[in-house]
C-alpha cells in the first residue's frame, strides 16, 4: 500500500507524490507568541512532528518550517497590560514555547520564521497584488478583493453567505476599517498605522501586515512558490487558510499546496476548551501531574484529524498504557545483560511488525492504528520481564526478544516515544542508583537485626512505587 493523505480541499484520501523526487516541502502554521501554549497547541505540534517523522522514515528528505507571529493585537494587547514592548513580549512567549515543546519530544522546525523579519517580502507580494488588481488601497490600508479570485472557498467549501461571517480573520480586531472595503468579503493584507502601535514604512503609508499575508509571504520566501504539505488546526481552514490560497495563487497563478492537512480539535469533558468556562490548560499546567509521554500517548491514541476529547478517564487509560509501553521500551536496559545480549548489536528489527506499523501509518498517518500494532510487542515484553524478575522460565528465546525489544524501540521513536531507566533521580523520584543504596541500607539494618529499621525502608520504597523481592541470592526491586 502506498502512502495516502487526506487532503481537506479535495475532501478525500489522496496517493502522495512530491513535487520533487524524495523530497518534502511542509509547512505548519505556528502560534501568535502573546501567552503561554495550551492543550490545543500540543495536539497541533505532535501531530505535525509525527507526520514529518514518518515521512523522514518512509526515505524523504522533509523541510519543515513552523512560523511565529510575532506582531498580532493580541500581542500588542499584553504588551500594555504588562507594560512592556511588542518585542518582550514575542521573546518571552517564543521561548516559553520552545520549552514546552522540547519537553513533549517534539523536534525543532528546520526552520521558525517569524512575521516582523518578512515585511519587504510582505510588501512585495501585496505590490504584486496590486498590480493584478487583485487588491487595492484604501485609506492607508490596503485589501483583497475577493471577487477577483474565482476559486474563493474552495477549501472550506463555504457558501458566500458563510464566507461573509468573520471574512477579515480575527474580526473584532479588524471590524474598525470595515468602512474601507469594496465588498464586505475582502480582507486586509496591510493595515494603516494606529497611535503608539509599531509600523514599518510602506508604498501605503505607515502600517503594519495583516494576519493572513504572513503566512503567504513566509511560505514564498522559505519554501518557493509551491509546497507540498501545508498543515493547521482545522480551526485556521476559513478564513486564515482559505485567505493564504487566494493571495498567494492570485499573486503566482500556481497551486499554493498540493496536500491541505488539518488536525482535529480538542475537547475538554466534551466541552470546547476556552478560558470562560474554566476548562483552559496550558501545556506547563499539565505536565506538573502528567508525564510528558503520557501526554504524547493520549494525542496519539486518535488518529490526528479527529476530535480528541480530554477527559481523566482518557488520561488514566493513556497512564496506563504508558506504564506498559515504559516496561517495554526499557526491557533491554533492564535485562539485555541477564540475556546475555552484546551490547554493541545493531538493532535487528522484524520486517513483519514493521510491515503492519507502515500499513497503519500509510493510510493518512494513522496512529491509533499503528500503536496498536506496537503495544502487542510492550505487552510481550513486560510479561517477560516479570518472568524474569520472579526466576521464571521464558517461552521466547534470547534472540528473538532482542529483536522484538528493538522493533518496539526503533517504531517508537517513529512517533516521538522515549522512555529511560533513570539513572539519576534530579526529576523528583528515585533513581536506580537510590534504590540500591537503600537496599544496602536494609540488608545493613537486617545484619545489626534492627529489623524496625529494615522495614521502614521497605515500606517507604513501596510508598515511593518500589516492590523489594528477596531472594536467596539477593534482593531484586520492581517499580510499580
Amino acid at each position: 500500500m502506498s502512502l495516502v493523505i487526506y487532503n481537506t480541499q479535495t475532501r478525500q484520501k489522496e496517493p502522495f507524490t512530491t513535487l520533487e523526487d524524495g523530497k518534502v516541502k511542509m509547512y505548519c502554521c505556528g502560534v501568535t507568541v502573546y501567552d503561554l501554549c495550551h492543550l490545543g497547541h500540543a495536539r497541533s505540534s505532535i501531530a505535525w512532528d509525527i507526520i514529518r517523522r514518518y515521512l523522514t522514515w518512509r526515505g524523504y528528505d522533509v523541510r519543515y518550517v513552523q512560523n511565529f507571529t510575532d506582531i498580532d493585537d493580541k500581542i500588542l494587547n499584553r504588551a500594555r497590560k504588562e507594560n512592556s514592548s511588542m518585542e518582550e513580549v514575542s521573546e518571552k512567549y517564543i521561548e516559553t514555547f520552545f520549552e514546552d515543546m522540547r519537553r513533549l519530544n517534539i523536534k525543532d522546525a528546520d526552520e521558525y520564521p517569524r512575521a516582523t523579519e518578512h515585511v519587504e517580502q510582505i510588501c512585495d507580494l501585496i505590490q504584486a497584488l496590486v498590480d493584478k488588481g487583485m487588491a487595492y488601497a484604501s485609506g492607508g490600508d490596503v485589501y483583497y478583493a475577493v471577487q477577483k479570485f474565482p476559486g474563493y472557498g474552495k477549501l472550506s467549501g463555504r457558501t458566500e453567505g458563510q464566507m461573509q461571517s468573520g471574512a477579515s480573520g480575527r474580526v473584532s480586531a479588524e471590524g474598525e476599517g470595515e468602512p474601507k472595503k469594496r465588498n464586505p468579503f475582502d480582507f486586509a493584507l496591510w493595515k494603516g498605522v494606529k497611535p503608539g502601535e509599531p509600523f514599518w514604512e510602506s508604498p501605503w503609508g505607515k502600517g503594519r501586515p495583516g494576519w493572513h499575508i504572513e503566512c503567504s509571504a513566509m511560505i514564498r520566501s522559505r519554501l518557493g512558490e509551491s509546497i507540498d504539505i501545508h498543515g493547521g488546526g482545522g480551526d485556521l481552514v476559513f478564513p486564515h487558510h482559505e485567505n493564504e490560497i487566494a493571495q498567494s495563487e492570485g499573486a503566482t497563478g500556481k497551486p499554493l499546496a498540493q496536500y491541505w492537512a488539518h488536525n482535529g480539535m480538542v475537547r475538554v469533558n466534551g466541552e470546547k476548551m476556552s478560558k470562560s468556562l474554566g476548562n483552559f490548560t496550558t501545556i506547563r499546567d499539565l505536565l506538573e501531574t502528567i508525564e510528558p509521554m503520557v501526554v504524547r500517548l493520549f494525542i496519539l491514541q486518535a488518529q490526528y484529524r479527529k476530535p480528541l476529547d480530554f477527559t481523566d478517564e482518557a488520561i488514566a487509560s493513556a497512564t496506563s498504557g504508558w506504564q506498559t509501553f515504559s516496561e517495554g521500551l526499557t526491557f533491554g536496559d533492564r535485562f539485555g545483560d541477564k540475556l546475555g545480549w552484546a551490547s554493541d548489536a545493531p538493532l535487528e528489527t522484524l520486517p513483519e511488525i514493521a510491515d503492519k506499523f507502515r500499513e497503519a501509518m500509510d493510510d493518512d498517518f494513522n496512529t491509533s492504528a499503528a500503536m496498536a500494532v506496537l503495544f502487542e510487542i510492550a505487552k510481550d515484553l513486560r510479561r517477560c520481564g516479570n518472568l524474569l524478575v520472579h526466576d521464571q522460565p521464558l517461552d521466547m528465546d534470547a534472540t528473538a526478544l532482542q529483536k522484538q525489544w528493538a522493533t518496539l524501540v526503533t517504531l517508537a521513536d517513529v512517533l516521538g516515544l522515549e522512555a529511560v531507566v533513570e539513572e539519576s533521580g534530579a526529576d523528583g523520584g528515585l533513581s536506580d542508583a537510590d534504590i540500591e543504596a537503600a537496599i544496602a541500607n536494609r540488608k545493613q539494618a537486617r545484619a545489626d537485626r534492627d529489623f524496625a529499621a529494615a522495614d521502614r525502608i521497605r515500606d517507604d520504597l513501596k510508598a515511593a512505587g518500589v516492590t523489594l523481592i528477596d531472594k536467596p541470592d539477593g534482593t531484586v526491586f520492581v517499580r510499580e
